[in-house]
């Protein structure tokens, strides 16, 4: 009995051994026709072994690579699709470039800080206004999300002046934003909302 240790190692495992016998039958075909014929027959039977996976996006490419890579890409047949260069198998994927910019304040967050940049930008006038009021509600609802307790108005005012550059300076007497009590109860009420299954 000949054991699957003393076996060629096989180059996809989960097509299991009998799909790679077929494979290697394939490439002794002499005639071009018949073995373009067998490898259709092979790719069906290893599309059939996946079946929840026919509603992926190129499904077939996918199988048609597989088999390239079974057969050591010494498969000489016209393939339906480019497939995967041997060389490029094993090749390292580019390294991403991850942005190291600071955040002057993370409970903030940078998109936060790049929306106070944009604002600063505005013409003066009622949608300024209403975007800088918008900016402070959302820069104390970040606010609690970290601390739990309560935020001075004074605390948001001087945060949003210095991540302004002191373009944007609010008074607390004129500009009053939503109590913290009211901010949690509305996060705690989205939560609740989201846990029955709401939108």
């Amino acid at each position: 009995m000949k054991y699957n240790t003393e076996e060629q190692k096989l180059a996809l495992p989960e097509y299991g051994r009998n799909i790679q016998n077929m494979v290697d039958y394939c490439l002794t075909i002499q005639d071009r026709e018949e073995r373009k014929r067998c490898a259709n027959t092979i790719i069906n039977i290893m599309g059939n072994m996946f079946p929840h996976l026919r509603d992926v996006n190129d499904f077939k490419h996918i199988l048609w690579d597989h088999l390239a890579i079974m057969a050591d890409f010494k498969l000489d047949i016209d393939y339906p699709y480019e497939i995967v260069k041997k060389e490029n198998l094993y090749k390292r994927p580019p390294r991403l470039v991850y942005n190291r910019s600071r955040i002057r304040y993370r409970h903030y967050g940078k998109t936060l800080e790049l929306m106070i940049r944009k604002a600063t930008e505005f013409e003066p006038g009622a949608e300024k206004d209403q975007l800088i009021k918008l900016l402070a509600t959302q820069m104390k609802k970040s606010f609690l999300t970290w601390n739990k307790e309560t935020v001075d108005d004074r605390k948001i005012f001087k945060d949003l002046d210095e991540l302004s550059a002191g373009k944007i300076v609010l008074d607390e007497e004129q500009h009053k934003l939503l109590e913290s009590r009211d901010l949690l109860a509305r996060n705690n009420n989205k939560k609740q909302f989201n846990r029955k299954g709401g939108r």
